[in-house]
């Protein structure tokens, strides 16, 4: 078996094909063979009558997608290469397919959802959590901007939630989940069995039906008026004052939170977040993922992140530039333009 075959599992039950990633030791981090596996399934089931619905789960029972394989950016960063952008191309063109797949994608995000793996999940037409589900994009953490049409999504949060996430990389769980548009359904997860043997035989709403129920409560939501107040600010560094200076200690731990942050994905990503608004289709914040991630690619900051959050995990990230004040204008605006010889597309797009 190649390194596709044993990382991704593929198999029909009645009605239902179904994808796992198969991963578990690195908590099904997505690998560029593994992405190809996916997107050729999905192009062949997509035609297939005998398939009426696509399922995707993770193997492990930890979680369904921890994200991409960084420590292979990691390599490629680290000698100046330029093999992730074929990785991102497949990935990002995969995300695009999962949106816009015809027949029912039910991605069970159940334990761990991060990075790519919202990705693979979040973009999909039937979008399960339980109440062991952790998402999240957690990019800045690691000198990275959210990717996987990750802002798409978070734009359409209410208010100012996706800003919030999409900064601090916070996780949430199901009811939050909801709340911001990142899941459809909460399934408890000891229901799990139960519901993937029903859409053997059944359509998902009917499968569904008997095991949908209510999470507990989340966190965002009684804490909407001080995030939408610090987040409406125009940039980072008036966020962060405004989350220093806001009565709710929520807020003043959130400005600690950012403090750790790479300045320069801060800075990146609010900027993506704010044209992500404007962009309109999935495909164009696609295509404005694939430019801020080979900038990201050449510099120092991603590379740090991965070496002290993964690699040595000393959990202390030497950034450079080390303060927001020091992160120009110019050096943001780098990351939205076009890579030399390297522009992307993405056919489908209005």
């Amino acid at each position: 078996m190649t390194a596709g075959e044993q990382h991704v599992l593929l198999r029909t039950e009645g009605r239902a094909a179904h994808i796992t990633l198969n991963r578990p030791r690195a908590l099904n981090a997505l690998t560029h063979a593994m992405v190809r596996r996916i997107d050729e399934a999905l192009a062949a089931w997509e035609s297939d009558p005998a398939v009426e619905t696509v399922i995707i789960t993770g193997a492990g029972g930890r979680g369904l997608c921890a994200g991409g394989d960084i420590r292979s950016i990691y390599e490629d960063a680290r000698a100046g290469g330029t093999a992730s952008f074929g990785f991102w191309r497949d990935e990002y063109r995969l995300n695009a397919r999962i949106a816009r797949y015809p027949k029912p994608y039910v991605a069970v995000m159940d334990g761990i959802v991060m990075g790519g793996g919202v990705g693979v999940s979040a973009h999909g037409s039937v979008r399960i959590v339980t109440e062991r589900s952790r998402i999240a994009m957690p990019e800045t953490g690691i000198g990275f901007a959210p990717d996987v049409g990750g802002t798409y999504l978070l734009a359409l949060a209410p208010g100012e939630l996706g800003t919030h996430l999409a900064l601090t990389g916070t996780q949430v769980g199901a009811d939050d989940a909801l709340l911001c548009g990142l899941a459809d359904h909460f399934v408890p997860s000891d229901d799990l069995p139960r519901l993937l043997a029903g859409l053997a035989t059944q359509p998902v709403g009917d499968a569904l039906r008997p095991y949908a129920g209510e999470p507990s409560p989340g966190e965002l939501a009684g804490d909407r008026a001080w995030i939408d107040d610090c987040y409406g600010a125009d940039t980072v560094e008036e966020i962060v004052a405004r989350l220093r200076g806001h009565g709710a200690a929520a807020a003043r731990a959130t400005a600690d939170t950012l403090a750790g942050r790479s300045p320069t994905a801060l800075k990146v990503t609010l900027a993506a977040m704010r044209r992500a608004r404007r962009l309109g289709s999935l495909e164009r914040v696609l295509e404005q993922d694939y430019r801020s991630c080979c900038a990201a690619l050449a510099s120092h900051d991603l590379a740090e992140g991965i070496r002290a959050q993964v690699i040595d995990k000393d959990r202390s990230p030497l950034w450079k530039p080390a303060t927001l004040a020091e992160v120009t204008g110019t050096e943001v605006a780098r990351y939205f333009a076009p890579p030399a010889g390297e522009e992307f597309r993405l056919a489908t797009a209005p």
